[in-house]
């Protein structure tokens, strides 16, 4: 029975391959007739805005301000909400594939290894990630738990994506990346929203979301979602009891009273059970947990526009996170309070300034010979920054410099300064180039872990060091951003990272069994990403993305560790994805993904190709019917490899087919 029903998902999804494809190849790229046009009662969606139009869209995460994005001197790619619609995802980690230069793998039902610009694992620590203005990554291993980050799809205004450092302005652990989720306000999303749908590897999902007015310039929604995601199988086919679920609600109020004030107030919960098989040496026993998931925030937030030219920002959140699983119980608070202020000095200064405070309070209980010592803590950082954009020659030349100034409890005192360069010689190009240090901070299980682990010497005991150090990074970049065409547009980055005091597992006292952490490791990483966008006509759209990304680690003379350099077989050399955009007749929209990711030589992981494919159909504005199709071509494959740390079982992605249905009224 196991066998038929694999073999019925394989046709599935091989049908509906090949029926998109003969669809999309019958059509002739010319202008729409009157039976062709969308109707007017549709909304005009940011994928119908005109090229020139869309490159400048502002972002907010290169400067804690509005800016265009075709003028900012980073490597910044914007997903937005179409984006995530018509590309059909139905998570964040799923949406991130659509930016040039991140490397995504999913590991198993519910983990998944995020990274940009390399160092990737289930245990990435290289990349900030924000939601409204609040951060997501967990000082346990200065990560992200990729499971519970989540919310209502539809609404996701923008996901703002910036690839090299971004520590000036939002502090240590911005050292590769940055990813900033941010939400539409109450007063975007009013009524009521209704999805539902379900497949082969998506169970059942259903959400609902209900805006309204509650007084004059006061505007609030509430909603609530759950998911049920069927397990993954193991490389022999066998199935990898990892099924999982989770739930969640929420709400957000904004106040836009007469006069200079914003007012935002916002707050969620959630909770899920997560299986999971964990590989339990020696003699790899295997060992079935359910680990139980929950916690939530509180979020407030005030802005001020003094006048046009002065505006501050003052924001708070408190954040309870718990997780329960065989190998470790966390218990985390997080209490944040940010205050910045930006004003313009004459024509020629822009400045940014604020001050920053953030306390964490963990509890840690541990299993499966691993300990943290002390078992609970309490940690305070203490930040601030300052930045000025200076004009050189007005709308052509700028020069951008500031630093992030930070104490924790950890390192101690950490400056991370920035400078950056950018021309525009006309209104269709910007030059960039950029110098910038950032710090990746210790995390506590570098500080504090106590381990067994099997090595080729035996079984060794693993401690944390509290001397450890930062690891610390100067990066160079230049980019150019450029529209050639009325309907064609390029975005380039090139980069070259100089790493330093990178993590190394040491012997103590030259004993092969007793080891601990040390900063031995250093090394280099350089590469180029293309992001091109191609309106075709006015029905049809082409996007794409390659990456080049070489790595080249160095111990330092005196280092032992044998494996310190296998970072540079974790993350892809190569990767590249096209995307075509079909707007086609009665009302039926068609898009169809390739994505290609080079072997991952470490793991023994071959390349592979895979597309993913979203037919939807919207007679009105308030209905909308999609089918999706995902990881098709390449069969049942592996992406990465669990961690040694937290060994689970090897697992492999599935073709995947569901429906989906949205209602809005």
């Amino acid at each position: 029975m196991e066998a038929a029903t694999h073999g019925a998902k394989q046709m599935s999804v091989r049908f509906l391959f090949i029926v998109l494809s003969v669809m999309a190849a019958a059509l002739p790229c010319r202008a729409q007739s009157a039976t062709n046009t969308p109707p007017a009662k549709i909304p005009r969606e940011i994928r119908d805005i005109p090229l020139e139009e869309l490159v400048n869209v502002e972002v907010f995460s290169t400067g804690r301000k509005p800016e265009p994005l075709a003028q900012t001197p980073a490597a910044i790619a914007v997903v937005t909400q179409e984006d995530i619609r018509r590309s059909g995802v139905t998570s964040i980690p799923e949406a991130l594939r659509l930016v040039p230069g991140m490397q995504v793998a999913r590991v198993d039902s519910h983990t998944w290894a995020i990274s940009a610009r390399g160092f990737n694992d289930v245990f990435a620590n290289k990349l900030l990630v924000m939601q409204d203005g609040r951060s997501l990554y967990t000082p346990l291993f200065s990560g992200v738990f990729w499971d519970i980050q989540d919310t209502v799809l539809e609404d996701i205004d923008r996901i703002e994506v910036i690839r090299g450092p971004g520590a000036t302005l939002w502090g240590a652990n911005a050292v590769n990346g940055i990813i900033n989720i941010i939400t539409k306000s109450a007063k975007d999303t009013q009524g009521l929203l209704v999805t539902a749908g379900g497949g082969t590897e998506e169970r059942g999902f259903t959400s609902i979301r209900y805006g309204d007015k509650l007084a004059e310039n006061l505007y609030f929604r509430v909603f609530g979602k759950y998911l049920n995601r069927d397990e993954f199988a193991q490389p022999n086919g066998h199935p990898a009891d990892d099924a999982w679920q989770l739930g969640r609600g929420g709400f957000r109020m904004d106040w836009e009273p007469p006069g200079q004030n914003t007012y935002t107030f916002q707050g969620e919960a959630y909770g899920g059970l997560l299986n999971q098989v964990y590989t339990v040496p020696p003699g790899a026993t295997l060992l079935r947990d359910e680990n139980v998931v929950r916690g939530g925030y509180m979020l407030g937030r005030w802005a001020h526009v003094f006048s046009d030219t002065s505006d501050t920002k003052l924001q708070f959140y408190y954040d309870r996170a718990m997780r329960d699983t065989a190998v470790f119980t966390e218990r985390r608070d997080t209490v944040d309070l940010d205050f910045q202020h930006h004003i313009q000095f004459g024509e020629r200064h822009d400045v940014v300034w604020g001050v920053g405070y953030r306390v964490h309070l963990d509890k840690v209980d541990t299993n499966l010979a691993i300990a943290l010592s002390p078992p609970q803590r309490h940690d305070q950082i203490v930040s601030s920054f300052l930045q000025d954009e200076i004009t050189l020659v007005p709308e052509k030349l700028r020069f951008t410099i500031g630093s992030k100034f930070e104490d924790n409890e950890y390192t101690g005192f950490e400056v991370q300064p920035n400078a950056r360069l950018s021309w525009t010689p006309n209104n269709r190009q910007t030059f960039w180039g950029a110098v910038s240090r950032a710090v990746r901070t210790p995390a506590r299980v570098e500080s504090d872990i106590r381990f067994t682990q099997q090595t080729p010497f035996g079984l060794a005991n693993i401690s944390g060091n509290p001397a450890f150090q930062s690891e610390k990074m100067i990066a160079y970049e230049l980019g150019h951003r450029a529209q050639f065409f009325k309907h064609f547009s390029i975005d380039i980055a090139t980069f070259y990272n100089d790493y330093d005091d990178l993590r190394t597992i040491e012997p103590v006292g030259g004993n092969p069994l007793l080891l601990t952490g040390g900063n031995n490791l250093r090394g280099e990483t350089y590469g180029i990403e293309i992001g091109p966008t191609w309106r075709i006509c006015e029905w049809w759209r082409l996007s794409g993305a390659y990456s080049f990304l070489e790595i080249q680690l160095h111990r330092k003379t005196g280092s032992l560790d044998p494996n310190a350099e296998r970072d540079e077989g974790r993350s892809p050399q190569q990767q590249f994805t096209l995307r075509s955009s079909w707007d086609l007749p009665w009302h039926l929209e068609l898009d169809a993904q390739l994505r290609y990711a080079d072997r991952l030589p470490d793991f023994n992981i071959p390349s592979y190709l895979v597309m993913d494919v979203h037919l939807g159909w919207r007679p009105n504005r308030n209905l909308e019917l999609a089918l999706v199709g995902q990881n098709l071509m390449a069969g049942r494959h592996r992406e990465f490899e669990p961690s040694s740390l937290v060994p689970t079982q090897q697992t492999a992605v599935q073709h995947s087919l569901y429906g989906k249905v949205t209602w809005r009224f």
